[in-house]
């Protein structure tokens, strides 16, 4: 979660007709918006992310209570029916096997696969602060068997017992699973409700605000190139769409290398009379290789991140009109074409 540089901000006004609002509606949305004076909010024109907008880390975090499950059934054995597969009968062996009280070897190897998938996949919970959650979770029986030897060792130098405890607790999976998964959750929830949406008379306004974090981010409407409207398949059946705006500057646009499949091999030169042909092919199959692994390409494509989006809000096709509407109103064609107006209309007046 890193803090928008170079905001676009701007006090250029415009006038058009603006919604009725009540003095404490007006003043709360003047405040929450820094909004500036003679600007006001449009009507239907807040927006949040849908409440189902982040549920796949609702599902990661049941997931890895899952995995905290599985281990806690695991010390008191695993009932395998006759009759299972073969693949659930491995599973369960490798449980028993791996698993461990002091070292938790099946629970360590299980989590790191599931972080490594999760970040691997490139999805909306491969993020670095999960990441992180899920190696701290990951490595604590760890933290907690190592903190257990520590103790064990200075006893036996004559320290006092627990002088060198530093977890005096032990990791129960039950207590652990519940703990990871309310603490997940209330933070993907308090997550959720820290981005706010506004289409006001002048700009669009892209605002978050969680725990220490904050940014602010406010786009004039003659800035907007583009209008993009995604849509996934969980979104087109619970509802929900992401509007991205794109600006002649970048915003909604990001950057990435990627490495390519083939790259130039460099030349490989004369070689001298000790070389002989073998030695000389060799190295220039050397330099072709080191151009592959070092070749990279730079791509640019839309990042739908929640904090420079309308990211997966309900009533996107509203929001999406009224962007539409109001980068007309304030497009310099459209400008043009008013004092084109006016101009024939003062000719007019004057015939």
């Amino acid at each position: 979660m890193t803090e928008d540089a170079n905001p676009e901000i701007t006090t250029d006004t415009a006038e058009v007709d603006s919604p009725a609002e009540s003095p404490d509606e007006g003043g709360n949305a003047h405040n929450k918006y820094r909004l500036i004076p003679g600007e006001e909010v449009l009507e239907n024109g807040e927006a949040r992310p849908s409440t189902l907008a982040f549920l796949g880390m609702y599902i990661l975090g049941a997931l890895v209570f899952g995995v905290h499950m599985l281990f806690f059934s695991a010390q008191d054995g695993l009932n395998v029916a006759d009759d299972a597969n073969l693949l659930v009968k491995l599973t369960v062996k490798l449980i028993e096997f791996t698993d461990s009280e002091t070292v938790p070897i099946g629970f360590v190897l299980l989590m790191l696969f599931v972080t490594w998938a999760n970040r691997m996949l490139n999805v909306s919970t491969s993020g670095k602060w999960v990441t992180t959650a899920l190696l701290l979770t990951t490595f604590l029986p760890v933290l907690i068997t190592i903190d257990d030897l520590v103790s064990m060792v200075a006893s036996i130098f004559g320290a006092e017992d627990g002088a060198y405890d530093v977890i005096p607790v032990g990791y129960n999976y039950l207590w652990a699973g519940v703990a990871f998964l309310l603490a997940f959750w209330g933070l993907t929830y308090k997550y959720q409700r820290s981005f706010s949406y506004a289409v006001t008379s002048n700009a669009v306004i892209f605002q978050h605000a969680f725990l220490l974090s904050r940014s602010h981010r406010r786009i004039l409407f003659d800035r907007i190139s583009e209008v993009m409207v995604e849509r996934t398949p969980m979104g087109t059946i619970l509802g929900f769409a992401t509007v991205t705006i794109m600006t002649d500057s970048g915003v909604g646009l990001v950057e990435e290398s990627m490495g390519a499949s083939a790259g130039i091999a460099t030349g490989t030169g004369k070689g001298t009379g000790d070389e002989s042909a073998a030695e000389m092919v060799r190295k220039g199959l050397f330099r072709s290789l080191f151009a592959v692994l070092s070749y990279q390409r730079t791509t640019r494509r839309v990042d739908p991140d929640p904090k420079h989006c309308f990211y997966k809000i309900r009533k996107w096709d509203n929001i999406k009109m009224m962007l539409n509407e109001m980068h007309r109103k304030h497009s310099q064609s459209n400008m043009l074409e008013d004092i084109k107006t006016a101009l024939g209309q003062s000719q007019n007046d004057e015939a």
